[in-house]
């Protein structure tokens, strides 16, 4: 059995995906942590009495500060791996060096790092998007890539374009997941 802890940041869509699809026998969320007091995530944690987290980001002076207590939190629950799912972010070497941790980006690596990957992807000259998983690591959406699901952008509204890319995310970060905890 490993051990994970999910981190993010909003809705939890992503959370709420891998507590219903990991399978149990395999993989177990020890730990959740949000950044947000207001994250509507939070209650799908709480719902599903997965241990919670919550560590505003915003009372801290510098990134460093909230790295440092965020990977010491981790470190306390001795987990095999960390999913940045939904975890709104920029992390700095002090988790990137001690973490072992994976991230979920709607995009196709290298293109489209940083925010509003989506928008940018749909509206590039390449005939596809879609969604990778990396590694984390010093540079933003910069580490390994762990595995990508390609998206055709042929005859897609922006709005269908989006709904697949959120359908596909789901399924690219569970299988990502098996694939580092191997």
């Amino acid at each position: 059995m490993k051990n994970i802890a999910v981190l993010f940041s909003g809705d939890g869509t992503n959370f709420e995906y891998l507590i219903k699809n990991l399978d149990k026998d395999k993989v177990c969320i020890k730990q959740a942590i949000c950044n947000n007091p207001n994250a509507k995530g939070i209650d799908i944690a709480k719902a599903n009495s997965i241990n919670l987290e919550i560590i505003d980001s915003s009372i801290f002076q510098t990134r460093e500060e909230f790295d440092e207590v965020l990977a010491q939190t981790i470190k306390k629950a001795d987990v095999d791996l960390v999913v940045l799912a939904g975890f709104m972010r920029i992390l700095t070497a002090v988790f990137t060096k001690n973490i072992k941790a994976i991230n979920l980006h709607p995009s196709l690596l290298p293109r489209h790092k940083g925010t509003n990957a989506i928008a940018k992807s749909f509206h590039d000259e390449f005939l596809e998007g879609g969604v990778s998983v990396h590694y984390v690591n010093d540079e933003l959406d910069g580490g390994e890539i762990i595995l990508q699901k390609s998206i055709s952008k042929d005859g897609l509204s922006f709005g269908e374009y989006y709904e697949e890319i959120k359908k596909q995310e789901k399924k690219a970060l569970l299988d990502a997941i098996l694939v580092a905890l191997s």
